[in-house]
């Protein structure tokens, strides 16, 4: 199974829905990536692919500051899981891998 490419999620929280988007690309072996929301970069850690099963770490900073887990199911072109920061309670994430445009289109 392959996870590599561009992700646009959907994060229901509680302060309302949060649209991201993750980049994962594969270097030495190893899967390694970055979110791209709310106006901030951050990369990607401790990144698994474990069957159909993916997750990750990353920080962000705003609307606060907060260390979050995601824990996926991979299936297709799609995503589904929860993302938890701490103690508070886990929220949902849904996914859809970005189609790469015919050669010569650009991207979206």
């Amino acid at each position: 199974m392959t996870v590599e490419g561009v992700w646009d999620l959907s994060v229901s929280t509680p302060i309302g829905l949060i649209e991201a988007v993750v980049e994962l690309r594969r270097e030495d072996g190893l899967l390694r990536g970055a979110a791209h929301g709310a106006g901030e970069e951050v990369p990607l850690s401790d990144v698994r692919l474990d069957g159909d099963r993916l997750t990750w770490k990353q920080a962000v900073t705003t609307p606060v500051r907060l260390n979050l887990a995601f824990d996926m199911t991979v299936t297709g072109d799609t995503l589904a899981g929860t993302s938890r920061a701490g103690r508070l309670p886990a929220s949902r994430v849904t996914g859809r891998r970005r189609t790469l445009p015919p050669a010569g289109e650009p991207r979206r």
